[in-house]
């Protein structure tokens, strides 16, 4: 049965969709001896892929990984880093870096901490990532300065971004500090360096971000422990399931297959 080719390759843990496009993009994907285009159906069962040169194989398709990992700083959230920097992937034993094509669900940019999901389930990538999709996400923030009640509501009801106005958020003090302030921020959204630029907007840089959960998967292994940085976890049947549902039951418009 045809199916588009990108979608072919996120179902067999070989990149995320978007990931797949991008190497049909540049090039780097043969159908039966011929340089792949972008929205190309193959059958799986009867076209020869092949990536980069080395043919890929349906039956080759590894298992579906889950993995927590508590992101240090200074980490880049990608598989590969054109300026050689430590990326994710480095955190992981060198057998699940390499043939099974696992990758991160989102970001956190290279000065944000905490909670990252890896996974080889391309599918379940696209559908987290989708710009329809609604996963909350807790943050714990330090922000320069001591923002008042009222700017913390104007942030909760949602700012302006690029002409586009932000989701409503759950934005709470925890704790003020001599010069600064520890806020909680639940986002229904993920732009890129939301929190940053909003706080910049409103007066109040951000000094740390620290990703704690996504939605109920959070780093927190106890009432006293957490994940240590730069480690991972396999993902729990229940947290699985939930990430599962949460593309159930949210409405993405694709593309037909």
């Amino acid at each position: 049965m045809e199916a588009r080719l990108q979608k072919i390759l996120a179902q067999w843990g070989i990149a995320s969709r978007r990931e797949a496009e991008e190497m049909i993009r540049q090039s780097r994907v043969c159908v039966n001896g011929v340089t792949a285009h972008l929205g190309q159906k193959v059958d799986p069962h009867q076209d020869k892929i092949f990536i980069d040169g080395q043919p890929v194989l349906g039956e080759q398709r590894p298992s579906k990984m889950y993995l927590l990992l508590h992101k240090p700083a200074g980490i880049v959230s990608t598989c590969h880093d054109p300026q050689g920097r430590t990326t994710v992937l480095d955190l992981l034993p060198s057998a699940l870096r390499t043939g099974l094509g696992i990758h991160p669900v989102g970001r956190l940019d290279v000065d944000s901490t905490g909670a990252l999901i890896l996974t080889n389930d391309g599918e379940l990538t696209y559908g987290l990532t989708h710009p329809s999709h609604s996963i909350s996400k807790t943050y714990r923030v330090v922000v320069q300065g001591h923002p008042p009640a009222k700017v913390l509501e104007r942030w909760s009801q949602g700012i302006v971004l690029e002409g586009r106005i932000t989701r409503p958020a759950q934005v709470r003090l925890i704790e003020n500090y001599i010069d600064q302030s520890c806020l909680e921020i639940v986002l229904q959204e993920g732009r890129n360096r939301q929190i940053r630029r909003i706080a910049e907007q409103l007066g109040y840089p951000v000094i740390k971000l620290h990703r704690t959960a996504i939605g109920s998967i959070q780093l927190k292994t106890s009432a006293t422990a957490f994940l240590p940085s730069g480690k991972y976890r396999h993902l729990s049947h229940d947290e699985i399931s939930f990430l599962n549902k949460q593309i159930i039951h949210t409405p993405i418009q694709t593309k037909p297959s």
